[in-house]
């Protein structure tokens, strides 16, 4: 069994100790990178000069663009023999992130990923349909050694095909299964298409993308599972940086491997528990590619109650990130919101997509909102009613005038990885 007691409880004075000294071999690990050994340089730092936790705002800012401006290997803190695997970004926005993995930092991230399993009440009885993208991408790979770790039977799904998934879990007994809540609810979906059931299922691990506490309603009443969220990013690692214990209510971040803070996404400042901002994090045990104080861009907040279960610092669920927020009107709108109001109505479906235009120099956010099939009567005349209450619900949650366009069921892009609900048309002008 993989519940690590001694490091998962660790607090106070022996938490710290153990967090500076690991922060202090980072940043000698770090100085081997050519842009950390400039940057400290610059700044007039090594980790002699950090003497306690807090010191660590001495420290500048890593940001992705850093990473891809060293693309390939430039972030490598050992020689290229060390290194036996690489994952990737999918570089959508310029070149992709490169990360290394030496032996060790396969080990430690298998661990991770082992505690984590552990934590909500898997065994190695158990049977885990990893059905995400294998390759590149960290969640599959990330997940499967992990799980096979800790010794359950792993089944390699990978995404597609979604009505052989469903046999699957049927045939193997498959009692958890890992993919995006998106393709979760794409899966619930057809097997009430198909008029089966999946009995065996019990946990389902979701993360990749944000989604709301209604989601999870809504996945745990329809596919009668426990629904919990997962946190990572390929920098570190990938799945694994925190995840939800049994109370459902935050997500743990791994003390003993991660330095997290939050700060003011516009002035860097730092934020206090209960403040929301961005998510910063350096790693405190990666041989390949340490890194400090990095920009996750990911939106949450330190809760500040102490959790049951008796396990270290929470951070919230992540509310979205600070470079996909929206800002319409001057309004910050974050796809999360939109999707808590939508799901929260009987007659709409899980699917929707949001459309971003300028028009006459004003932002106008249009929303497709597909249709419930059970509540759905084969005809959209009619609806308008319907149409304005969701508008209406959308403006009070949002404070933002929205267009609401009705669609059939089954009319919407559906997504087999991470969902690409907002489509911001202002810059094609």
């Amino acid at each position: 069994m993989f519940w690590n007691k001694e490091m998962e409880t660790l607090r106070g004075r022996d938490l710290e100790e153990l967090q500076l000294k690991r922060l202090k071999w980072t940043i000698s690990q770090a100085e081997k990178v050519p842009f950390f050994k400039d940057k400290l340089r610059a700044e007039g730092l090594s980790a002699d000069d950090i003497r306690n936790l807090d010191d660590i705002r001495k420290l500048p800012f890593t940001y992705k663009t850093d990473l891809r401006e060293g693309y390939p290997f430039g972030f490598f803190a050992v020689p290229k023999r060390d290194i036996v695997r690489i994952h990737t970004t999918s570089g959508t926005t310029g070149k992709p992130t490169v990360v290394g993995y030496t032996r060790h930092d396969l080990a430690a991230w298998a661990d991770l990923i082992a505690r984590n399993l552990t934590m909500v009440g898997l065994t190695p009885e158990d049977t885990f349909q990893n059905a995400v993208n294998y390759g590149l991408f960290t969640g599959g790979l990330g997940f499967h050694y992990g799980a096979e770790l800790m010794g359950m039977m792993v089944i390699p799904s990978a995404t597609g095909n979604t009505k052989r998934q469903i046999e699957m879990i049927n045939d193997f007994k498959v009692t958890s299964i890992h993919c995006t809540p998106g393709y979760a609810l794409h899966i619930t979906e057809v097997v009430e298409q198909m008029g089966t059931s999946l009995p065996s299922l019990r946990i389902g691990v979701f993360g990749a993308e944000a989604w709301s506490e209604t989601m999870r309603q809504e996945l745990e009443s329809r596919l009668s599972i426990n629904a919990y969220d997962s946190y990572g990013m390929s920098e570190m690692f990938g799945p694994g940086v925190a995840f939800e214990c049994p109370e459902q209510n935050g997500l743990h971040i791994w003390e003993d491997c991660f330095l997290s803070e939050i700060i003011d996404p516009k002035t860097g400042e730092t934020l206090g528990p209960g403040e929301k901002g961005e998510l910063v994090i350096t790693s405190l045990s990666k041989e390949a590619m340490p890194l400090l104080r990095y920009r996750t861009g990911d939106i949450t907040m330190i809760l500040e109650d102490d959790c049951p279960c008796g396990r270290g610092r929470r951070i919230a669920r992540i509310m979205g990130r600070s470079d996909d927020m929206l800002v319409i009107r001057g309004i910050n709108v974050f796809p999360s919101q939109i999707e808590h109001v939508l799901l929260g109505i009987p007659e709409v479906g899980d699917q929707y997509m949001v459309y971003v235009d300028r028009k006459n120099h004003l932002d106008e956010m249009t929303i497709d909102v597909e249709m419930n099939r059970q509540a759905f009567s084969g005809e959209l005349d009619g609806l308008v009613g319907l149409q304005v209450m969701i508008s209406r619900k959308l403006h009070d949650a949002l404070s933002l005038r929205t267009t609401v366009r009705l669609v059939e069921p089954g009319s919407l892009p559906r997504f087999e990885g991470k969902a690409k609900r907002v489509i911001d048309r202002r810059g094609d002008l």
